[in-house]
């Protein structure tokens, strides 16, 4: 069994393994050399040879105890037929959309859009280099992707100010994308994917109607995953009450950002914990990244914890950083 499934199925405390959201990305020398001769990032993500050189990047280097795919939550819209685009120094950039045309496809068609990348699942389940480790595949939850979909660029500046005002739409397309985002967990899963991991990216933009937009989308996903047999971990960055979240959708593993004390949730949510340390930290000195580190590591020294970051590491972040970071964690006893 891989150290990640010894803490989520066994519950063991005495492992302390490690990966990093977005540990395949922008900080590596050697994914900048891919990227500047693959300027199209949705034609990178479903280019599997590349995305496979990618996603084991981190593993060659660091051999961290899992890898995540190389690829985005926003491959479901693009899936689903929106325009998807990645503007440097902008973001994503995203089409009109047609519910009409959304209400024709099905599931081939949707497959088969993204065939790439269960494609780049079934070539890194056979790598030699995965060998006890967990294979991560990944979503978008609901509603961090209803937010692209209907605000079409992203919400740092907050919500459009119409976002609401088509509520049928709303309900629409929460309907459409618990369907196809079941067929994409579905298809990672087949395709060797050991683990899921569900990206609520915007959670923390919700204010009221918490079980329409947060909760039970959640729980949907949760339950279809686990019943498929293969465990999930969730991110609803920026919420406020983690442990309401974990009673309610209970996956079996939780990751919490860089906002939350760790001290308080320690007592309260009985799941394994994942995360936690802002990716910033990584980017001060050896001397403060061992304090801070090590704070989550006693913190949860006593409970099921796999150690990560609070949101996706930085692209500023130096490589020696990163392999102090490892050092940390596994020399922690």
């Amino acid at each position: 069994m891989t150290p990640i499934k010894e803490c989520l199925i066994n519950n063991r405390t005495d492992l302390n393994p490690i990966w990093l959201m977005r540990q395949a990305g922008r900080y590596l020398p050697e994914f900048r050399e891919i990227r500047k001769k693959n300027t199209n990032f949705i034609d990178l993500c479903l280019n599997p040879i590349l995305s496979e050189e990618i996603t084991l990047q981190p593993i060659d280097r660091f051999d961290f105890d899992a890898a995540i795919i190389f690829s985005d939550i926003l491959m479901v819209p693009y899936g689903l037929g929106q325009n998807v685009e990645f503007k440097k120094n902008f973001g994503p950039n995203l089409g009109e959309i047609s519910l009409d045309a959304l209400s024709k496809l099905d599931e081939h068609q949707f497959t088969e859009k993204l065939s790439p990348i269960y494609k780049l699942l079934e070539n890194l389940s056979k790598s030699h280099k995965l060998k006890n480790k967990d294979l991560i595949g990944f979503v978008g939850a609901p509603w961090t992707l209803l937010v692209y979909m209907i605000n079409r660029v992203s919400p740092k500046k907050g919500l459009s100010s119409n976002f609401f005002k088509n509520l049928d739409l709303i309900n629409s397309l929460l309907n459409i994308l618990d369907k196809f985002v079941k067929i994409h967990i579905k298809n990672q899963i087949n395709a060797g994917a050991t683990l899921i991991q569900i990206f609520d990216s915007w959670a923390g933009l919700i204010k009221n109607d918490f079980d329409k937009y947060l909760y039970n989308p959640t729980l949907s996903l949760v339950e279809y995953t686990k019943k498929l047999g293969v465990p999930v971990i969730c991110f609803p960055r920026g919420i406020s009450d983690y442990t309401k979240f974990c009673k309610i959708v209970n996956p079996n593993m939780v990751n919490i950002d860089y906002n939350i004390n760790p001290k308080r949730i320690i007592d309260n949510i009985q799941i394994p914990i994942q995360g936690g340390l802002d990716p910033k930290i990584l980017l001060t000195d050896k001397e403060n990244l061992k304090i801070e580190a090590t704070k989550y590591l006693e913190i949860f020294k006593n409970h099921p914890y796999v150690f990560n970051l609070g949101h996706g590491i930085v692209p500023e972040t130096k490589i020696e950083m990163v392999e102090e970071l490892i050092n940390i964690v596994r020399e922690y006893k």
